[in-house]
């Protein structure tokens, strides 16, 4: 069997320690790079206080939507896809993920399976992370929608949510990258989900990697859930 090169930046992610070297972790870089988890620590920590910035209710009382969070700690994110559902989306890969480090668990965790079965390489990321408010978290999704344009909102997941694939070359080689971003009261939920044909050199269609992308959110929205109650 002939062997194929591969591209330098999938090389790269075939070696997660790598990657971690060079670019901290995937969402310091990827379509919804992450922005500070809005003072996390305080509000693993204690229950917080309204946002000055929040609209008030009747007679000047803080909205619900400012009131205290409906999540307090992010779930274990390697959880967070049935095995089936991996073994689908990630073939050869283990069911049992590599989480990836964070400065503070309770409030951001990531985990990221990745395979290369054949020729065919896919990887999968899945993130939660856990805001000051409910209104602190509604900004910061408009916020990273905003900036990628091209893809549309994704009915029925969570409180509101957004898809976007996105294609790439390097060294003639293609990648399809897609990427959900689904907000649940205070919580963000980002999955990200990419792949490629070494053989062919071409990418999987846009319809392949977007259904993937939303199915995997749909059950990390779903152990959000259950990680709460």
């Amino acid at each position: 069997m002939r062997e194929f090169p591969l591209p330098l930046a999938l090389t790269a992610r075939l070696s997660p320690v790598l990657v971690l070297a060079c670019t901290g972790w995937a969402l310091t870089s990827g379509p919804f790079a992450a922005s500070p988890a809005d003072d996390g620590r305080a509000a693993a920590q204690k229950t917080p206080t309204a946002d000055a910035s929040a609209p008030a209710g009747p007679g000047g009382a803080p909205s619900a939507s400012a009131a205290a969070p409906v999540y307090t700690s992010a779930p274990q994110p390697c959880a967070a896809v049935a095995a089936r559902t991996l073994s689908s989306l990630v073939p050869g890969a283990k069911s049992a993920g590599k989480e990836i480090p964070s400065t503070d668990e309770r409030v951001r965790r990531t985990c990221s399976w990745n395979a290369l079965k054949g020729y065919d390489y896919r990887w999968l990321d899945v993130s939660f992370e856990i805001m000051r408010t409910t209104d602190a978290a509604r900004t910061s999704y408009r916020q990273r929608t905003a900036e990628k344009s091209g893809g549309g909102a994704v009915p029925g997941l969570g409180d509101e949510a957004y898809s976007v694939v996105n294609l790439t070359t390097e060294d003639k080689q293609q990648t399809r990258e897609g990427v959900v971003l689904a907000r649940v009261a205070n919580a963000l939920v980002v999955v990200t989900y990419n792949g490629s044909d070494f053989e062919t050199k071409k990418a999987p269609d846009t319809d392949e990697i977007n259904k993937g992308a939303i199915k995997a959110a749909k059950e990390a929205v779903a152990a959000l859930g259950q990680a709460q109650g």
